[in-house]
């Protein structure tokens, strides 16, 4: 069964009629204040360990890592044949390809994308980042996008075999609560997304390729307006 495939058996499973869904993670979520820890109940902070069988099933997964890798460096070896067979038309393009890089990796810190979340544990996307585990200590969530909003699934516990039959929804938030956005309006490449929330407060979550079913919903929809 491929990701999509698994997908739309975990949205028909639990009633959903999505019209995206992807699996996302978060990066590793700071320490808040012990205030607002102790406010919050002492939730979670962490996913939880890998499962045995996770550990075997990487092993497994080892050999076609391998293989990836080794056709990365087929395609850096032809990269290099084409810089000796024409080397002014590559060096333009490395040196196009590397300004872009740097304009990327420019924009994300000046914007703070580097971070989990905005950085305010007050706003609405520190006080669901706190929560993040609490519903489940799976690594990876589900996101689904339905004509009401964004809903969010996982196994209770951290799972890679048969995680269809174990998804369960955590967390459900209404259009009018939080929105998923491209922060760089389509401009480069990104498997980055934001959950960004009514009161401008945002968290953000990657997804397993910069071609996600996310990104592809994302892209048929007009951009936001400016203020």
């Amino acid at each position: 069964m491929t990701s999509r495939d698994e997908q739309r058996v975990i949205a028909d499973r639990l009633g959903i009629q999505a019209e995206a869904a992807e699996w996302c993670t978060v990066g590793k979520i700071p320490t808040p204040p012990a205030d607002v820890f102790q406010a919050a109940g002492s939730p979670r902070l962490r996913p939880g360990r890998m499962h045995p069988l996770e550990m075997v099933f990487e092993v497994l997964a080892a050999p076609f890592k391998l293989i990836f890798w080794l056709a990365e460096l087929v395609t850096e070896a032809r990269e290099a044949v084409l810089r000796t067979l024409d080397p002014g038309s590559e060096k333009e393009r490395l040196r196009g390809k590397k300004a872009e890089a740097q304009r990327h990796e420019a924009f994300i810190v000046e914007q703070g994308l580097d971070r989990v979340f905005d950085g305010n544990w007050q706003g609405a996307a520190g006080q669901f980042l706190l929560h993040w585990y609490t519903h489940s200590t799976d690594d990876q969530r589900l996101v689904l996008i339905t004509q009401d909003g964004i809903v969010l699934a996982a196994p209770p516990v951290r799972a890679v075999l048969s995680r269809e039959k174990h998804t369960e929804v955590v967390a459900r938030l209404a259009a009018e609560e939080a929105g998923l956005v491209d922060p760089f309006n389509w401009e480069f490449e990104t498997r980055m997304l934001l959950l960004r929330f009514r009161d401008g407060s945002w968290l953000r979550i990657d997804t397993e390729d910069t071609h996600s079913d996310l990104h592809k919903y994302l892209l048929r929809q007009p951009l936001p307006e400016d203020n």
